[in-house]
C-alpha cells in the first residue's frame, strides 16, 4: 500500500499508537470477563469465589483431609492454621495456592455438604472408622472416584458449581453474612470495571489525538511535496496534467490520504489486535461454541468481497470525474466574461450539469451499495447473538457453562465480528485512498524536464560575476514541443547586444513568444544553444539565469496584495525608491495617483479590480523593480495607448541605456525605433535588421508594417 510508505517518517508515533492500541485492547477485553464474574459469582454464587473458603469449621477440615491423597492432604493441612476458637483459617501459603486448593477440596466439600441427603451414610462414623484405621483412605477415595464417575463428562462442571454452594452453607454455618460478602465483591468488581474502562477511554483519546496529529503531519508533508513538485515543472508538465487535476490532486486526494490515514492508525491497527484477543478470550471461555465465529467471520469475508468487487471499478472513476468537475468549473469561471458576450450559459450550465451529473450517479452507486453493508452486518450479528443463545442455553442447561460465561462469550463474538467489519470498511476506504495516493505520486514521480546541473558543474559564478547588459544570443536554435513532431523555430541566429534593444515582429503563430520563453528557459531548445555572455542557459542554475532576467510575460498576471507588494514582488525588502522609480518607468505613476491609498491601494488575484492597460504596467514595473541585466517583454505593450506605449519605450531607452532590451511586439510602432528587429515568418527568421533597412529588403515586414501605418507614419518615424 502507497499510504502505509507515506509513515515511515513517523515510526516513533506508529509504534506509540501499536502500544497504547494494545493497552486499550486490554482494557476493551478485559471488561466482558468482569461482566461474567458479576454474573455468576457476585449474584449466583453470592460474592464466593472459590470453592477452597477463608474460614471453615473442624470438623469440615478433618473430613476434607480425611477424603484427600496423602500428599494433597499434608498441602491442605499446610495451607490452613488453627484459630484460638477452633475454626481454621487460609494462611499466606493457602492463599498463594489457591486455585490448586480448590480443584483439591472441590469434590470432598460437596460430599460433605451433601452426605446429609444420601441415606445410609454418616460421615462421623466413617471419620471414626478411618481414625481407628477400619477403613483405609484408598477406599474413601475409590468411593468418591465412584460417585463422581456417576456424573458423566458434566462431572467437573456440577462439582465446581455444588463445590461453590457447599462453600457458601460452610460460611452461613459460621456466621457470615453473605449479603455483606456479594455486596463488598461487586464493588470491588465494579470499581475494578471502572477503572479499566477510565483507562479505555484515556488511551483511546491519546491514540485519536496522536492518529489525527500523525494524519495532518501526512498531508501538510504531501502538499508541501506535491507544492514543490508542481513549481518545479515546466508548462510541458503542467499541461500534461493540466491545472485543475493538479489542484484536485493537492487537494481532494491529499485530503482522502490524510482521512484514511486517521482511520487507518486508528481502526485497521486496532482491527487484528482486537481480533486475536478476542479469539483468545474466546477459546479461554468456551471452545464448543468458537464454530460459530468461524462461520460468521466466513460469512463477512464473502459480503466484503461481493462489495468490492462491485464497488471497488466505481471508486476508481470517481476520482477522474472529480477531476472533470474541477476541470469544467475552473474553466468556465476563467472564461466567464466570453460565456456572458456570446450568450453561452445555457450550453455551459448543461456542459456542467452533465459533468455533475455523472459523478453524481458514480457517486449514487457506491453509496448504495455501501449502504447494503450496515444492514448486514447487523443482521449477521444479531444473527450469530441468536445462534449463540440458542446454543449456549443447552450447554447452561446441561451444566457445561454459566450464564455469565454465556454472555461473555456473545460479547467477545461481537467484538471478533466488529474487528472484522472495520477491517472490511476500511478495505473498502483503503483502495480509493490508494488511487488518490497512486495520482499523488504520478506528480511526485514525475520529473521535471527542466533541470538544474550538478552544482559542482554549474557556471553561475560567471554569470554572476559580470555587470552591465548581457549579451543573449541563439546559435543555430531549433525547438519542437514534447508531443510534436514538427518544429516551432528553426535555425535561429541572432545576438541581441547589451545596451541595445531587440524586437521580434512576426504574424500570429510565427513563435515570437517561444522566443523568449525559450531564453527564459521554460523550455529547452531540441536543438542548438543559447548563452548569455557565452554561458550556455543550461550550464546554469535557473535561480542563477532569472536573476540576470526581467520578464513580462504574454498575459499580464498581478497577485492578491497591493501595488507596492506585487511591484517588489522580487524582494519583499525592496526600497521604496526603487518601487516608485520602476512605476514612473513603466508610466503607472497616475495610476497610483489616483488613488487614494497610492502604493498601499489593494489588488485583487488576478488583477481584476484594474484594466488591461493598468495591469501591464503594474506587470512591467515588476520587472523593472528587479536588477536585472536583460528584460524580455513578450507583447506586453498590447494593451497599452500609442501615446503610453512611445512614452514608455522612451523611459526605457533613456533609463535602461546599458541594459539588454529584447521586445515581442504585434504593432510596427513599437518596434520602429529597436536597435535590432527580427522577423520571425513560420518559425524562421526572414529578415533581420533595423526598421529602413527591412522596409527594402523584407516583404514579409514591409506587409506588416503597411497593414497598421500609412506610408507618412512610417517616413515619419513614429505613429504616436
Amino acid at each position: 500500500m502507497r499510504i502505509i510508505r507515506y509513515l515511515k517518517n513517523c515510526k516513533v508515533a506508529v509504534v506509540l499508537i501499536v502500544c497504547l492500541l494494545i493497552v486499550q485492547a486490554f482494557t476493551d477485553l478485559a471488561l466482558p470477563n468482569y461482566t461474567s464474574d458479576i454474573v455468576d459469582v457476585g449474584i449466583q454464587q453470592s460474592g464466593v469465589e472459590h470453592a477452597a473458603t477463608d474460614e471453615m469449621t473442624a470438623k469440615t477440615h478433618d473430613e476434607i483431609a480425611m477424603m484427600l491423597p496423602a500428599d494433597d492432604e499434608q498441602t491442605f493441612r499446610d495451607a490452613y492454621t488453627e484459630t484460638d476458637s477452633g475454626t481454621y483459617k487460609l494462611n499466606d501459603q493457602g492463599k498463594k495456592e489457591q486455585e490448586e486448593l480448590d480443584r483439591m477440596v472441590a469434590m470432598p466439600l460437596v460430599a460433605i455438604h451433601y452426605a446429609s441427603q444420601i441415606p445410609d451414610l454418616d460421615l462421623d462414623q466413617v471419620m471414626q472408622a478411618y481414625q481407628t484405621g477400619a477403613i483405609e483412605k484408598r477406599q474413601i477415595l475409590d468411593m468418591l472416584d465412584e460417585a463422581k464417575s456417576k456424573m458423566g463428562n458434566m462431572g467437573d462442571s456440577i462439582v465446581d458449581q455444588q463445590a461453590i454452594a457447599a462453600a457458601r452453607a460452610e460460611y452461613e454455618q459460621l456466621g457470615y453474612n453473605l449479603s455483606d460478602m456479594q455486596m463488598g465483591y461487586l464493588l470491588r468488581v465494579g470499581l475494578v470495571m471502572l477503572g479499566l474502562a477510565a483507562l479505555g477511554m484515556a488511551v483511546a483519546v491519546i491514540v485519536g489525538f496522536i492518529a489525527s496529529r500523525t494524519a495532518a503531519k501526512v498531508g501538510a508533508t504531501l502538499r508541501a511535496k506535491l507544492f514543490r513538485r508542481v513549481v518545479s515543472f515546466s508548462d510541458a508538465e503542467v499541461q500534461s496534467f493540466s491545472a485543475a487535476s493538479l489542484i484536485t490532486r493537492g487537494t481532494n486526494d491529499v485530503q482522502l490520504i490524510q482521512m484514511v490515514t486517521v482511520m487507518l492508525l486508528r481502526m485497521v491497527l486496532y482491527a487484528p489486535i482486537l481480533a486475536i484477543g478476542g479469539i483468545i478470550m474466546v477459546s479461554r471461555t468456551n471452545l464448543a461454541m468458537s464454530w460459530i465465529i468461524v462461520l460468521a467471520v466466513a460469512v463477512i469475508g464473502v459480503l466484503i468481497i461481493v462489495l468490492m468487487k462491485v464497488a471497488m471499478p466505481k471508486f476508481k472513476i470517481m476520482q477522474k470525474l472529480i477531476d472533470r468537475v474541477n476541470l469544467v468549473s475552473r474553466e468556465m469561471l476563467t472564461g466567464l466574461p466570453v460565456i456572458r458576450a456570446f450568450d453561452r450559459q445555457p450550453f455551459e450550465e448543461q456542459r456542467f450539469d452533465e459533468a455533475s451529473t455523472r459523478l453524481m450517479k458514480t457517486q449514487l452507486f457506491t453509496n448504495r451499495v455501501m449502504t447494503f453493508m450496515m444492514p448486514l452486518m447487523m443482521l449477521i450479528m444479531n444473527g450469530v447473538s441468536v445462534l449463540i443463545v440458542w446454543v449456549g442455553g443447552s450447554y447452561i442447561d446441561n451444566g457445561t457453562i454459566q450464564t455469565g460465561d454465556l454472555i461473555a462469550f456473545i460479547t467477545y463474538a461481537m467484538v471478533i465480528i466488529m474487528s472484522f467489519l472495520m477491517i472490511g470498511m476500511i478495505s473498502i476506504m483503503l483502495p480509493r485512498a490508494d488511487v488518490a495516493a497512486q495520482r499523488v505520486n504520478e506528480v511526485l514521480e514525475t520529473k521535471a524536464s527542466i533541470c538544474d546541473p550538478a552544482p559542482e558543474k554549474a557556471r553561475d559564478a560567471e554569470l554572476s560575476a559580470s555587470t552591465g547588459g548581457a549579451a543573449i544570443a541563439f546559435n543555430d536554435v531549433s525547438f519542437k514541443y514534447s508531443d510534436s513532431a514538427e518544429c516551432v523555430l528553426e535555425h535561429l541566429d541572432f545576438t541581441a547586444e547589451p545596451g541595445t534593444t531587440t524586437a521580434i515582429i512576426g504574424s500570429t503563430g510565427s513563435g515570437k513568444s517561444t522566443v523568449v520563453k525559450l531564453i527564459e528557459r521554460f523550455y529547452d531548445v531540441t536543438c542548438g544553444s543559447i548563452t548569455i555572455d557565452g554561458v550556455d542557459v543550461r550550464d546554469v542554475s535557473q535561480e542563477a539565469l532569472r536573476a540576470q532576467l526581467g520578464y513580462v510575460p504574454q498575459k499580464a498576471f498581478l497577485f492578491s496584495g497591493t501595488i507596492e507588494s506585487n511591484v517588489a514582488y522580487a524582494d519583499e525588502e525592496m526600497p521604496a525608491s526603487r518601487v516608485e522609480e520602476a512605476i514612473d518607468i513603466a508610466q503607472a505613476s497616475e495610476l497610483v495617483a489616483s488613488k487614494e491609498e497610492g502604493l498601499a491601494s489593494p489588488v485583487s488575484q488576478g488583477g481584476t479590480n484594474v484594466s488591461g492597460g493598468q495591469r501591464q504596467r503594474l506587470a512591467i514595473a515588476r520587472a523593472l523593480a528587479t536588477e536585472a541585466r536583460a528584460y524580455l517583454f513578450d507583447d506586453s505593450f498590447s494593451a497599452l495607448d500609442y501615446k503610453t506605449d512611445a512614452a514608455l519605450r522612451q523611459e526605457l531607452h533613456a533609463r535602461l541605456g546599458g541594459k539588454t532590451v529584447v521586445i515581442v511586439a504585434q504593432r510596427i510602432s513599437t518596434v520602429l525605433h529597436a536597435d535590432k528587429i527580427i522577423v520571425l515568418d513560420d518559425g524562421r527568421i526572414v529578415g533581420q535588421g533595423v526598421h529602413d533597412e527591412l522596409m527594402k529588403t523584407c516583404e514579409e515586414y514591409r506587409e506588416i508594417a503597411m497593414s497598421q501605418l500609412s506610408e507618412a507614419e512610417l517616413n515619419g518615424g513614429d505613429a504616436a
